[in-house]
């Protein structure tokens, strides 16, 4: 039987050939031939499902990934970037599990960089940890966003404020009917209250959700992870699966909300340049972020080795 669903698990060889070619994808219309629908729309959904899969039954063999603090990893010229992704959901149990980790990690000369604002909420007394540039990098370019992209601003005014309610809004009542959901109170089966998630998270995920994996099993295993981080290698599969390559999901957010982009894809790429810049020499470096930018993050690091980038025009913000 352990062998039977061990074949299961294994991708076939058109199955390979199909991830093979998802990664490979650097745009939406990239996607319409590999899926077989007739508009970049459709093709983004549909390329959704067929990665969720393939990456499903891809993570699935390659099992766990031992007792240390989870990541990926990634060798770029001779240094090894351990990618760790975390809730940041700032609990206690999460902040004593990172603690032990990074002590440890320092305490063997590694490098450790934090994405921005992990370093005051988990490691304010850990001086070698250093803390990147990434959301202040974002906060700027969002200022530097072209003016035709803010006409509504003349046009209406207070469009903004009312908008930004309105996800606030939006936001507040996912989350609450998330918990609620969640709740052992209101429903106490695994299976219905996954059911019950899904339909929720059809409801009331939008576009740009789709491409920040806002949903019910994000929301659940964030919870989990927080409470618990044995958990956070199932969250961080999860993210692994849920999003396509970064340059497909960062046009999809950029049609819909490029400033969304801007504050969650891109400071994938910015936080990967950022280690490579600041590099010295050291053999063995960690960065840790947030769950959700873990995939991207290790993205571009690999695209670093595979050499399709460089550190030209980078320069860090003081």
């Amino acid at each position: 039987m352990t062998v039977e669903r061990s074949e299961q698990r294994r991708l076939t060889n058109a199955e390979r050939y199909r991830l093979r070619a998802l990664r490979r994808a650097g745009s939406l219309a990239d996607l319409v031939p590999l899926t077989g629908v007739d508009s970049e729309h459709a093709a983004y959904f549909a390329a959704k499902r067929t990665w969720n899969e393939l990456r499903t039954k891809e993570l699935a063999a390659r099992g766990g990934g031992g007792n240390g603090l989870p990541g990926n990893v990634v060798v770029v010229d001779d240094s090894e970037f351990h990618v760790h992704g975390i809730t940041h959901a700032d609990t206690a149990a999460e902040r004593r599990f990172l603690r032990a980790h990074v002590a440890r990690l320092v305490g063997d000369g590694a490098a450790v960089y934090c994405e921005q604002g992990i370093r005051s909420m988990y490691f304010a007394a850990f001086d070698a940890v250093c803390e990147m540039d990434d959301y202040r990098w974002a906060m700027a370019e969002c200022e530097a966003l072209d003016e035709g992209k803010r006409v509504t601003d003349v046009l209406t005014p207070g469009f903004d404020s009312l908008s930004e309610d309105v996800d606030s809004l939006t936001d507040r009542v996912r989350d609450g009917v998330f918990s609620l959901i969640e709740s052992e109170a209101a429903v106490e089966q695994n299976a219905f209250r996954r059911a019950l998630g899904d339909v929720a998270s059809s409801l009331l995920t939008d576009k740009e959700s789709m491409a920040t994996g806002e949903d019910f099993e994000s929301f659940r295993k964030r919870r989990l992870a927080a409470a618990n981080p044995t958990y956070l290698p199932d969250l961080q599969r999860y993210y692994e699966r849920r999003f396509l390559p970064q340059p497909v999901e960062r046009e999809w957010l950029r049609r819909h909300d490029p400033e969304l982009e801007l504050v969650t894809h891109a400071r994938n790429e910015r936080m990967a340049d950022y280690v490579l810049y600041q590099g010295d020499g050291t053999s063995e470096i960690h960065l840790i972020v947030g769950a959700a930018h873990q995939p991207g993050v290790t993205y571009y690091l690999e695209q670093h080795r595979e050499g399709n980038r460089d550190l030209s025009g980078f320069e860090p913000i003081p």
